[in-house]
């Protein structure tokens, strides 16, 4: 055991605990610089930098985590949505189809993956996705509008009127949403009166 980046690990875990996550990631920078094996410590990072927004250190982090734990899908999933969030939406289409290849039943990446396709105007690539997602969890009353909406946009419209069927059993107000969202006025007695 290395003293030394033990030492700047733990630091870097304490004031991570205490809440002081500027002084936590210069100590796990520095626990990194001594074992560039310690895939902790770019783990830690790469959640400080992506709770800071700051999207190009945690991709970055993560894609050293990545050299290190090539199959980890939850790293991949955390890849995407940086990469997401940084605007880069086909980088994360990639990472979230690599987190769906090593873990299948990975909702979160599945509607990750067709919500980029959505931001590059693939919206039949953005539906096939959010099937996925629906089918995984069914009771995601979002992922569902972002079916719908991505069904419009592919101009599907009998398949949204589908989706507005299966939501307005769940989720009545989002479903609304949808028909209003989609211009789809010929839905609307689909729709309860709502007492809200």
């Amino acid at each position: 055991m290395n003293y030394d980046h033990w030492r700047h690990y733990a630091r870097g875990w304490v004031f991570h605990f205490l809440g002081k996550p500027d002084v936590a990631y210069d100590a796990y920078v520095e626990a990194f610089r001594i074992d560039p094996t310690d895939i902790q410590s770019a783990r830690h990072l790469a959640a400080i930098a992506a709770g800071k927004q700051q999207w190009t250190a945690a991709e970055n982090w993560f894609e050293r985590v990545l050299a290190l734990a090539p199959t980890d899908a939850d790293t991949w999933f955390n890849l995407g949505y940086v990469r997401e969030h940084a605007g880069k939406a086909a980088a994360a289409v990639a990472a979230f189809a690599e987190a769906v290849r090593l873990k299948p039943a990975q909702d979160r990446a599945w509607y990750g993956m067709g919500l980029a396709h959505a931001r590059l105007g693939q919206h039949a690539e953005a539906a096939t996705a959010l099937r996925e997602a629906v089918r995984l969890q069914p009771m995601n009353g979002e992922a569902y509008y972002q079916l719908g909406m991505a069904l419009h946009h592919a101009r599907q419209p009998d398949e949204v009127a589908k989706v507005v069927e299966k939501l307005v059993k769940f989720e009545p107000k989002r479903a609304r949403k949808l028909v209003q969202d989609a211009e789809r006025a010929d839905l609307m007695h689909l729709i309860p009166e709502l007492p809200f």
